[in-house]
C-alpha cells in the first residue's frame, strides 16, 4: 500500500466545544502518521488567529506541522462550499493542490478538485428529527448531505445503523458508502485519580448515576431525569445522585425542563463540559451509566463507560444495539416508567451490575481508535486507486 498524503479539514477542533466530530478529527490527524510512517496529514482550517489554531492543534496531540489557515472565516467558507460549491481548496492554499486525497470529517463539503474527496457523514439526525435542531442547523446539514451526494468519491459513516438511515434519507449512493466504526481510548485511571475527581465534584461518599453527552433534545435527558425523580420518590434510588456531564448543544434550553430539575434539587448535578481525563475518572466512579437517547449515529459514551467497567443502561435503538451488543441493559426510548424499573433493578442487584461490567469490558475491547484510523486509511487508498 503506497504512502498517502491527505488533506484534512480540522476546523472542528476550533469549535467550543469540539464535540464528537472534534474528537474523531483529532484521532485521525494524530494517529495516521504514527500508524503509517511516511503518510502525511496536511491539515487546514478556516481563518482564525494563529495562536488559537496552534492551541487547538496542540490539544489534539497532532504533529509539529501546524494547520494551514485559509483566508476566509468559517461562516463564509462553509456557506460558500455547501451552497455555491466555491471556493476550491487549491485556490485558497497552493499546498492543498499537492495532496493525494481530501477528507471532510463532517458535512462541510468542499468542492472536489483534481484529487478524490472523502466525506464522513456521522448521522442524518437533522432529517429524522428536524424539530430538535435550529433552522440553520437543518439548512446547513441538508445542503451538506446534498453536496456529499454530488461530490464525494467515497462516504464514510460510523455504523450500519447510520448507513441504513443515509440510504433511506439522502441521495448518497450505496456503492460509495463505507462503514468505519468509531474507536475508544483504553485508558483506565488509577484509584487515586478517580477519588480526586469525585472529590472535586463534591461526590465523595455518594453513589451516582452518570450521563455524558451534549445537552440537546434528541439525547432525551428529560426522560432520564423523570425516571430518576420517580425512583427517588419511590424510595428506590439507594441514595444515589444523578450527574449530567457535557456541554450545551442544539436547543439545549429544551433538553431538560426546568421543573424537572427543580423537582430533584441537589440530587441532580449539572457539570457542564468536563475534560477528558476527569471524565474517565467520573465514568469509573459511577454506579451506572445511562444513555437514554432517541437517536445516535454511533453512541461513543457507551464504549467509554464500558472501558471503565461501569454497567451501561441505554436506549433500545439501532445504533446502540449495534455498539453495545448484549453488554448493556436496553430500555425503550422515551418510556420513563421502563427506565425507572431498569435503573431500580440494577441498583438493587450488585450481581447483575458485575455481569454487565465484565461484559462491557469485553465488548469495548473490540473497538479502538487505531482500528478506526487503519480502516479510514484503507478508504483513502481505495479512493486514490479509484481514479483521483
Amino acid at each position: 500500500m503506497r504512502l498517502v498524503r491527505v488533506a484534512v479539514n480540522v476546523e472542528q477542533l476550533l469549535y467550543r466545544p469540539p464535540g464528537g466530530i472534534g474528537r474523531y478529527t483529532a484521532k485521525l490527524v494524530s494517529l495516521l502518521p504514527r500508524l503509517d510512517p511516511g503518510d502525511e496529514v496536511v491539515a487546514f482550517t478556516a481563518r482564525h488567529p494563529a495562536d488559537a489554531v496552534a492551541a487547538a492543534w496542540h490539544t489534539a496531540g497532532a504533529g509539529s506541522r501546524a494547520p494551514i489557515r485559509l483566508p476566509l472565516p468559517r461562516v463564509l467558507l462553509y456557506e460558500g462550499w455547501n451552497t455555491l460549491g466555491w471556493p476550491h481548496l487549491e485556490r485558497l492554499a497552493p499546498e492543498l493542490a499537492e495532496v493525494d486525497v481530501v477528507h471532510a470529517p463532517s458535512v462541510a463539503v468542499p468542492p472536489r478538485g483534481r484529487v478524490p474527496l472523502v466525506v464522513t457523514v456521522h448521522d442524518v439526525a437533522t432529517s429524522l428529527y428536524p424539530a430538535t435542531f435550529g433552522w440553520h442547523g437543518r439548512w446547513f446539514h441538508a445542503r451538506g448531505l446534498q453536496a456529499a451526494a454530488r461530490r464525494a468519491d467515497l462516504v464514510i459513516t460510523v455504523s450500519q445503523a447510520a448507513r441504513a438511515e443515509i440510504l433511506a434519507h439522502t441521495g448518497i449512493a450505496e456503492d460509495r458508502l463505507r462503514v468505519v466504526p468509531q474507536g475508544v481510548d483504553h485508558v483506565v485511571p488509577g484509584a487515586e485519580e478517580v477519588a480526586a475527581a469525585i472529590d472535586r465534584r463534591g461526590l465523595t461518599g455518594i453513589g451516582y448515576l452518570l450521563w455524558v453527552g451534549t445537552l440537546e433534545p434528541r439525547k432525551d435527558v428529560a426522560t432520564l431525569v423523570r425516571a430518576f425523580a420517580d425512583l427517588v420518590d419511590a424510595g428506590r434510588s439507594e441514595e444515589h445522585r444523578l450527574v449530567l456531564a457535557g456541554p450545551s448543544g442544539w436547543l439545549s434550553h429544551e433538553a431538560v425542563p426546568r421543573h424537572a430539575l427543580d423537582r430533584l434539587g441537589p440530587l441532580v448535578r449539572l457539570l457542564g463540559p468536563v475534560e477528558e481525563a476527569e471524565l474517565r475518572a467520573l465514568y469509573a466512579g459511577a454506579t451506572l451509566f445511562a444513555l437514554p437517547s432517541r437517536h445516535e449515529g454511533f453512541g461513543l459514551p457507551v464504549l467509554e463507560a464500558m472501558v471503565q467497567g461501569t454497567p451501561v443502561v441505554c436506549s433500545d435503538i439501532p445504533a446502540l444495539r449495534e455498539v453495545a451488543g448484549d453488554a448493556a441493559r436496553l430500555v425503550p426510548p422515551g418510556d420513563a416508567g421502563a427506565w425507572t424499573e431498569a435503573l431500580a433493578a440494577l441498583l438493587a442487584e450488585p450481581a447483575a451490575r458485575r455481569r454487565l461490567s465484565e461484559a462491557g469490558r469485553q465488548r469495548a475491547a473490540a473497538f479502538s481508535w487505531e482500528r478506526t484510523v487503519q480502516l479510514t486509511r484503507a478508504v483513502y487508498s481505495e479512493a486514490v486507486a479509484g481514479g483521483g
